[in-house]
């Protein structure tokens, strides 16, 4: 979280701004505050893909599709402004460290919180692909770990900024090398099991600190998501029961997202608390914008 730059504007929409978030490819995310304050992220679009017409169109297509997606796991999309000269829209904000943070400061989570992890990705994603959405491009940093569980965020705009690629960059993949599909690195059409196989990817990344594929290099990388069986030597049992069968390379032999639920209810009891070092991360979040910024968060009761 940084401070905003002299030049920004004060609002976008009815939000006040306070501060900067990210920034990324797409363009940036700031920290709002609604009149009621309640507290939203504001993604804005990069300069560079608002003045294309094309892109305009492909994103108010997946903004519109991605106000539907509802449900406890996911960052829902609350506001939008998709004939802004910047492009924008805004979701729940989530006071917590990406899952890429919390393992490179805390380290591999216990087998109880990936299976926490595991629960709430796979809501999520029943909820994403109900609204005939594919996240494509899900990864450590679009997951958002909260009090009470994970979040994915920025479900479906990644198909926007995907096709305004493929119109220039021929060839060009998009995604995340290390939890993208076997079909998504080889461009060919995707279904709602890519998500799966990243979902698979990211509970090994969340086990064992690592991507069950990496290598060397982006390519080297890529060659293994397509070729080489997921190294899974380090992943504890109960995690690697949920985990392979999401890394197969033929979609068709993927679980769904309501099978992987039906499996982690057969062996889930009660709600597993993030290890003290993650929930320490997100209480100094809360603290840094409550703090830094003078906004108070409603107070989270554990159940």
């Amino acid at each position: 979280m940084k401070p905003l730059a002299p030049s920004d504007a004060g609002y976008i929409g009815r939000y006040r701004l306070l501060a900067t978030l990210g920034e990324g490819g797409m363009g940036r995310v700031l920290l709002g505050v609604a009149p009621d304050g309640r507290l939203v992220a504001i993604k804005q679009v990069h300069p560079g893909y608002a003045h294309d017409g094309t892109f305009r169109a492909r994103f108010r297509r997946e903004v519109e599709a991605s106000r539907m997606v509802a449900g406890e796991y996911t960052a829902a999309v609350v506001d939008a402004d998709l004939d802004a000269e910047l492009p924008w829209l805004a979701s729940v904000f989530v006071a917590g460290p990406s899952l890429r943070r919390a393992v490179a400061a805390a380290g591999s989570l216990p087998v109880a919180s990936v299976c926490v992890l595991a629960a709430g990705l796979a809501a999520a994603l029943a909820e994403i692909h109900r609204a005939g959405l594919i996240h494509r491009d899900l990864k450590p940093s679009n997951v958002l770990l909260a009090d009470d569980g994970p979040r994915v965020i920025d479900f479906g705009i990644a198909r926007a900024v995907e096709g305004q690629v493929e119109l220039t960059m021929a060839g060009t993949v998009v995604g995340s090398p290390g939890f993208m599909s076997p079909e998504q690195a080889e461009s060919r059409p995707l279904s709602p099991a890519s998500d799966v196989f990243s979902l698979g990817a990211l509970l090994v990344m969340a086990a064992t600190g690592r991507s069950p594929f990496v290598g060397a290099s982006t390519p080297q990388t890529l060659y293994n998501v397509v070729h080489v069986h997921p190294d899974l030597h380090r992943v504890p049992p109960e995690v690697r029961h949920i985990a392979e069968p999401c890394l197969a390379k033929n979609p068709a032999h993927r679980p769904t997202p309501g099978q992987i639920l039906r499996f982690l209810r057969t062996r889930r009891h009660g709600y597993a608390a993030w290890p003290p070092a993650v929930q320490a991360l997100i209480d100094g979040e809360q603290a840094a914008v409550h703090d830094a910024l003078g906004v108070r968060l409603p107070p989270y009761v554990r159940r």
